[in-house]
């Protein structure tokens, strides 16, 4: 997998890119990861890259022609005009950050994990001008319902969340398969119907809740479940407690009652 990154401040992923999971994945060759600075696109000797809104307004807009020239520039060719353009290759994505796109879920993670690689186009000022997102981006993403100063940080996370579903990425493949929204291919036919229903209609629950030693802290004990040794029931147990877990945080990924 290649990570590029399109950015006004290119030293933002100096601290992101070289700690952790990702650092060790780079060590490894399992992901590149190239840091592109914007301004490097630009014409005038004030490496200007926003400019006014048409029609007025508050703020400055990222101007078009630098970012299409960066991507043209990491892919190798032209994206083409409006009376022709040219097809990505298979396997690529340009990904815009962007409080305006759809919002960035595992689903979307896992989709982007298939890919060979990934183009991010971090935002600033007011937005982006439209037709990046209209014709240049495969995909504008938000990282929730809030408003950030700039599309780096919102594209350390995406980058963070798409490595580690990549082979080899954690020492232990099953991390990725047991923790909050993965799939959750299968329940025992013993389950509550409200599990079924839930695995039916969402496929995803939160994380079931973790426990390490001391078994006893200051009078709050493990669940004896969990030290008893029966596998079975204690992935029962996992089940029912992620099921309720969802209902008290995240109710709105479970199906009506």
């Amino acid at each position: 997998m290649r990570f590029d990154l399109i950015t006004i401040f290119p030293e933002f992923f100096a601290g992101p890119l070289n700690h952790g999971i990702l650092r060790r994945a780079r060590e490894a060759g399992i992901v590149q990861v190239h840091v592109q600075d914007l301004r490097e696109f630009t014409k005038d000797r004030h490496r200007t890259v926003d400019d006014r809104p048409f029609g007025g307004g508050e703020g400055m807009v990222l101007k078009p022609e630098p970012l299409f020239e960066a991507v043209e520039s990491l892919l190798g060719h032209s994206i083409g005009d409006a009376s022709q353009k040219r097809s990505l290759e298979e396997g690529t994505s340009i990904i815009l950050l962007s409080a305006a796109g759809k919002r960035f879920d595992q689903e979307a993670a896992r989709r982007f994990a298939q890919q060979d690689r990934l183009v991010f186009i971090c935002g600033r000022y007011e937005g982006v001008d439209e037709r990046v997102a209209e014709h240049l981006a495969t995909d504008e993403i938000s990282i929730g319902d809030f408003v950030l100063s700039g599309g780096e940080l919102p594209a350390a996370l995406v980058v963070d969340a798409v490595t580690r579903l990549l082979p080899g990425a954690l020492g232990n493949e099953a991390s990725s398969q047991n923790e909050s929204f993965s799939l959750l291919e299968r329940a025992e036919k013993s389950e509550a119907a409200q599990i079924h229903r839930a695995l039916a209609a969402s496929r995803s629950l939160l994380d079931f809740p973790h426990y390490t030693r001391p078994a006893d802290f200051r009078g709050w004990t493990v669940p004896e479940v969990l030290i008893g040794g029966n596998h079975a029931e204690v992935a029962k147990w996992r089940r029912q407690r992620a099921l309720e877990k969802t209902r008290r945080n995240r109710p709105d990924l479970l199906p009506p009652e």
